[in-house]
């Protein structure tokens, strides 16, 4: 299957939506149940975790195509749109610094959009897939340690490194659009891929993470941390590493665009709303 670059970008952006949507309704689950095993049950929330693995496979289509900087800017917007979501259906308080953040996503990505330049297919040097497979294990080694020592911030810093690893290795993976059609040949090759193994490694890892900072930190500043280490660390990775370009002029209003961004999941990450549609999901 070959995607456009315009097809990607809309598996990015309906991966931001979809996150979005899916933390909404995960609260919405937690709101009307007794309790946390109640809520885990509730169809609202078995519909959210659905939001949220159909994201995370949309990301993965979209890392085939665009740049990794690209999709995760993208995917940080996803704050933008549990911050409107939250105040539609949760009746959550909107600060009006919240609004000029929204305004600030949507005008960085929409920039972020022009400024991507043709993506070539990576083929994933040994060196390359030896550097991820051993990432994987330092982030978790650290992680181990910085749960052991209470640190919510490491914690989260280290969760946005393995989200940010895992979005490598989707983007590095080594599969073809003709070799996709047979899909026996594409299970084989994936298990036998250790880029596979690395992803999966990164997911856990962060899931795990984020889910202990969450537990044991405020909800704003831990998504903040998360966010500006998921978005920046990848971004700066995929373009030393991973050849991933930007139109020829677009440099500046790129890297613009990518901090803008990052300042704006900061800011939308300690909104009202965005607590209110993510305390509850944390097991908080």
């Amino acid at each position: 299957m070959t995607v456009t670059p315009a097809a990607a970008l809309a598996f990015a952006v309906a991966a931001a939506v979809s996150y979005g949507a899916g933390s909404v309704t995960q609260a919405l689950a937690a709101r009307r149940s007794t309790g946390t095993l109640h809520a885990l049950r509730h169809p609202l929330y078995i519909a959210g975790l659905g939001c949220d693995l159909l994201a995370w496979l949309a990301s993965l289509v979209a890392l085939r195509t665009l740049a990794v900087y690209q999709v995760q800017a993208v995917l940080a917007g996803s704050l933008a749109v549990t911050v409107l979501a939250a105040r539609l259906l949760l009746a959550a308080r909107i600060r009006r610094r919240d609004g000029a953040a929204v305004a600030v996503t949507v005008l960085a990505l929409t920039v972020l959009a022009l400024s991507a330049g043709p993506q070539d297919q990576v083929r994933p040097s040994a060196i390359i897939r030896f550097g991820l497979v051993t990432a994987t294990v330092l982030v978790a080694v650290c992680g181990w340690i910085a749960a052991r020592a209470g640190s919510p911030g490491a914690s989260a810093a280290l969760a946005g490194l393995a989200f940010g690893g895992a979005a490598l290795c989707a983007c590095a993976l080594p599969l073809s659009a003709p070799a996709m059609r047979d899909v026996p040949a594409v299970l084989g090759a994936l298990a036998a891929e250790p880029l596979t193994w690395a992803l999966a490694g990164f997911g856990v890892t962060g899931m795990l993470l984020y889910a202990h900072a969450l537990q044991h930190g405020q909800v704003g500043p831990v998504t903040a941390v998360l966010w500006i280490v998921e978005v920046i660390a990848p971004s700066a990775i995929g373009i030393a590493v991973l050849h991933d370009t930007v139109r020829a002029g677009w440099a500046p209003y790129a890297v613009v665009s990518v901090l803008a961004t990052t300042a704006a999941a900061a800011v939308l990450a300690t909104a009202p709303a965005t607590a209110a549609a993510t305390a509850h999901t944390a097991g908080g």
